[in-house]
């Protein structure tokens, strides 16, 4: 039974997608027809370009939940009558490169934090668009070529990822719109889904009760014992918040409108997401007459006849911007060498390397002898920089994708603690960044400099550059800097980051501190 294909999700990783709609009609007997219908859909009008519909973190994050388990709830329902064994036996071969309970928490809180830093409606985001509301006004950020709209299922899951987590936030929004959903379908169930009214009914009136609107979370709970009356803890619930408010009628509505809370780690939360929200787009910042765009030498003979175009895009901190550094032939290989090495990006954590909820993507380091390209783009970067990229005085290249709704919070390049991870390498601490832009993207992704006040938007085969210490060695706080949310689109980097030491001729030190 041929039919599967492999195809690459934009979270950097190859999964098996089933394609249901060259399956024989007849084999829709085994499953659910609705569900037979959905996929067989889905796979005329959405997978057409499979490129294009999996840069849309929607369509991509709904491919995963089915992978998961709508499959699997589907292949072992009593819906399941005729040809059973067959579907369960050739469904088990290919489980092992499905996606994991992980990845789907993962995409999940992949949509959330796209609705945060884009400010975007859970409403809008259901119906399949990115939508934003500023002082009551309706924008359309971003308007795809390919959507889907979200099912109650697929909301109820969403939200009760941030249940989980006691995001009660993010769990309102999420569980209203699967509630909507559930009864606009009349609580019919599917044998797919995981989550049915009752489900949703039940997190939602918790999550109002957590967020102080103990009286909308006593009405959702009264409709919940419609359904299911004899459910003791829900009868429990319904007596205790009717108990409440008969002593305390003042925190009927206590909530008063949900809040975001506020970040515990992230100081820097609301400039960083204005920049991510503008995309490039700071005409104070850009509008300086000394910014400027040449052709660039940088006195090297070997660029005397193929100068670069470099643009100049801030002076403090020094960053800058090289177009068309790189060729796609060139791109492809480096993401080609890079993909069977990819693993979840760690951060410092002092002495030590751990994963953080603040870095989402998934990196893999690329040596110099694993393919000639490798050095051609070392001995580029070395005559734009006039610095020793060879290792240990340049760490080795490392190559970044980011997924649905990845991204890195505020962070510096450079060490900030003499126990750091850089220093392994004993040859002092990053002096300098160069990171090339190895695809582009549709929306988002952006480059923010946070205290510098500007962000770069994701320009396809360019390179940016940067200092990142004072010429005293100490770090340059300006370089403050954030790789925002892939809105839609599949993003990857190169980052070779450069040493102190080694750069003791090309780039002298200084007692000057504002050098």
């Amino acid at each position: 039974m041929n039919i599967y294909k492999i195809i690459k999700l934009n979270m950097g990783k190859y999964l098996l997608l089933i394609f249901e709609s060259i399956v024989p009609l007849t084999t829709a007997t085994v499953l659910s027809c609705s569900f037979y219908a959905k996929v067989s859909d889905l796979h005329t009008e959405v997978y057409k370009s499979q490129e294009t519909a999996m840069a849309n973190p929607l369509v991509a994050f709904t491919l995963i939940k089915r992978l998961h388990s709508e499959w699997l709830n589907v292949v072992y329902s009593d819906e399941a009558l005729e040809n059973t064994q067959a579907l369960r036996s050739s469904y088990e071969k290919e489980e092992a490169g499905l996606p994991k309970l992980e990845d789907l928490q993962g995409a999940a809180k992949g949509l959330m934090r796209l609705q945060d830093v884009y400010a975007l409606q859970v409403a809008s985001l259901v119906r399949g668009h990115f939508r934003s509301v500023t002082n009551g006004q309706a924008t359309d950020i971003y308007m795809p070529d390919v959507s889907v709209p979200l099912s109650g299922d697929d909301c109820f899951l969403v939200g009760k990822v941030a249940y989980d987590q006691e995001d009660y936030y993010h769990s309102v929004q999420w569980l209203e719109e699967s509630v909507r959903l559930f009864r606009g379908s009349g609580g019919e169930w599917s044998p797919e889904n995981e989550g049915t009214l009752k489900d949703a009914l039940d997190h939602l009136a918790f999550s109002h009760f957590k967020v102080g609107n103990v009286s909308y979370a006593l009405s959702l709970s009264q409709e919940l014992l419609h359904h299911d009356p004899v459910n003791g803890r829900v009868l429990q619930n319904v007596e205790k918040y009717e108990k409440l408010l008969m002593e305390r009628p003042h925190i009927s509505n206590r909530g008063g409108g949900l809040r975001r809370p506020a970040s515990k780690y992230l100081r820097t939360r609301n400039t960083y997401e204005r920049l991510c929200q503008t995309q490039g787009s700071q005409p104070v910042h850009f509008e300086n007459p000394r910014l400027f765009c040449d052709y660039f030498t940088s006195g090297s003979p070997g660029l005397l006849l193929g100068p670069v175009k470099r643009e100049v895009l801030s002076l403090q901190p020094y960053v800058v911007l090289y177009h068309d550094f790189i060729t796609d032939a060139e791109a492809e290989d480096i993401k080609m060498l890079a993909q069977p090495g990819l693993r979840r990006s760690v951060v410092a954590a002092g002495e030590k390397q751990a994963t953080a909820d603040y870095r989402i993507s998934k990196s893999a380091w690329v040596k110099d002898s694993a393919h000639s390209v490798v050095g051609k783009l070392d001995q580029r970067i070395s005559l734009l920089t006039g610095l020793n990229v060879t290792h240990p005085y340049g760490e080795y290249l490392q190559v970044v994708n980011y997924g649905i709704g990845g991204h890195y919070e505020p962070h510096f390049d450079h060490a900030t603690s003499p126990s750091s991870p850089v220093f392994k390498l004993k040859t002092g601490n990053r002096v300098a960044t160069f990171m090339i832009y190895l695809s582009s993207v549709e929306a988002g992704g952006s480059t923010a400099f946070i205290y510098a006040n500007f962000s770069v938007p994701v320009v396809e085969k360019a390179a940016i550059f940067w200092w990142n210490l004072h010429r005293n060695g100490q770090g340059d706080m300006d370089t403050l800097h954030a790789g925002c949310p892939v809105l839609i689109g599949d993003k990857w980097v190169a980052n070779k980051w450069i040493h102190e030491y080694g750069q003791e001729f090309q780039h002298r030190c200084s007692l000057n501190p504002e050098e």
